[in-house]
């Protein structure tokens, strides 16, 4: 006799933070923002009916588990767990550890996948030991190839991403094996960078929950919004902007949005009623708002559930996204700049 059963959906997160010197400045700010982050994941999972599990790694020159793919309701604050040290940068040692690990979880029942997100405010300097190793190729040289390796050998239900300081620890990730899409860049010299860094990493898992009710195991475009809602979702929780409201102008050409607008007979720019599609990567800060439309009908919907809509409920501050691959709908995005340039194929949206 043939007995039906439940294949539920099992999340296993990996959270790998930075606790070398450089950290210091971040320490407290860190800690609440991270329990804010798992606090996310919770309220995510008990909505979709997800069993979320997460780990929590810290490293300087040395690689620390200090949380063992525990049930996020269960999880406890990071203060008294997470402690900046002295230490130098072992990062490759520490992305390896965290998705070696995970891969002794037994994966025979369920619907399992593996999300390892890594927080760096610097780059790679001390795996293999106690001292720095600064690039001496001996010592480095067996490191790239064992993440270069596994990371090329990760299964489809893997994702592995990282937020990096700059534009040239984007490269070195990349050259790491970090899918381009699977890296973000964080400030790691503001006050509220760690704040920020945290906001996108929440918004990320929330639509990698998300996009687990799609379908999806696994992706090589994290760092994107809107690629896991619907038509009915954004109808059903959003607000339709009338459609003598607004208008679309499609644009050809890099220009300023200033000019762009005046140049269009009927408009005329005001700071805040323009809004720009997103696309490439952009800062989306805490006091702006958005617009969902639609592309077949061009009917556009916003109100106060659309940032939870699109980057996850409760978070808070600025948020690095970019524009993920969706057939049905656009985001556009509030600007207050009078010369920001738009991008040729997109269109701006004005509330009249």
């Amino acid at each position: 006799m043939s007995v039906s059963k439940i294949q539920h959906k099992v999340n296993h997160v990996a959270l790998v933070v930075d606790c070398s010197g450089s950290m210091r400045p971040h320490q407290s700010q860190l800690i609440r923002v991270v329990d804010e982050f798992v606090a996310g994941l919770k309220a995510e999972s008990d909505s979709l009916g997800h069993e979320t599990r997460i780990s929590l790694y810290s490293f300087d020159h040395q690689v620390e588990n200090l949380v063992w793919d525990m049930d996020v309701k269960h999880l406890p604050s990071m203060r008294g767990l997470y402690q900046v040290n002295n230490g130098a940068t072992a990062l490759i040692e520490a992305s390896l550890k965290s998705l070696d690990d995970l891969g002794h979880i037994w994966e025979q029942y369920g619907e399992h996948s593996f999300l390892q997100i890594v927080v760096t405010d610097g780059e790679e300097n001390a795996s293999g030991g106690d001292r720095r190793h600064d690039g001496d190729p001996a010592i480095l040289g067996p490191w790239l190839d064992r993440i270069a390796a596994t990371m090329s050998g990760l299964p489809g239900h893997w994702t592995s991403a990282i937020l990096v300081p700059n534009s040239l620890a984007k490269r070195t990730a990349q050259n790491y094996g970090f899918p381009a899409g699977n890296i973000a860049i964080w400030d790691a010299d503001s006050q509220k960078g760690v704040e920020e860094a945290i906001g996108t990493v929440r918004a990320a898992a929330t639509s990698f929950l998300r996009g687990r009710e799609q379908g999806m195991r696994g992706t090589k475009n994290l760092f994107a919004v809107g690629q896991d809602i619907s038509v009915d979702e954004v109808r059903a929780s959003l607000e339709p902007v009338p459609a003598d409201k607004y208008r679309l102008l499609k644009v050809d050409k890099e220009i300023e949005i200033r000019p762009f607008v005046d140049s269009h007979p009927g408009v005329t720019y005001e700071r805040g009623a323009c809004y720009y599609q997103l696309g490439a990567r952009a800062q989306v800060q805490q006091n702006k708002e958005v617009i969902v439309v639609e592309k077949d009908t061009d009917r556009a919907y916003t109100g106060d559930a659309a940032r939870s809509l699109l980057f996850g409920t409760g978070v808070q501050g600025t948020v690095s996204v970019k524009a993920g691959n969706n057939p049905a709908l656009e985001v556009y995005v509030q600007s207050r700049s009078v010369n920001r340039k738009l991008k040729p194929k997109t269109r701006l949206l004005i509330m009249l």
